[in-house]
């Protein structure tokens, strides 16, 4: 298990109600929803270090990526939405 630190956190009151409405556990709530955060902004990061170094991703790279994060039906549902 990994370590951890002690912080205080400054919510709206409105977000602390429905949070408690969602979990009893709120500090393992709040950690994976930063876990998720820093992991969306390092993809982020390296997607644009990708595009800055090999140009724009392909309409069939996209398609690609899509059908390998969502499933092929996904995929096809997500570009008639697009």
């Amino acid at each position: 298990m990994s370590s951890t630190t002690r912080i205080t956190v400054t919510l709206p009151s409105d977000q602390v109600a429905e949070l408690r409405k969602l979990t009893d556990n709120v500090s393992g709530y709040v950690a994976e929803a930063v876990a998720r955060q820093i992991r969306h902004q390092l993809l982020g990061e390296d997607l644009r270090r990708h595009e800055e170094e090999h140009g724009a991703f392909s309409d069939e790279e996209l398609a690609e990526a899509r059908g390998k994060i969502f499933g092929s039906a996904g995929s096809s549902k997500r570009a008639d939405a697009a």
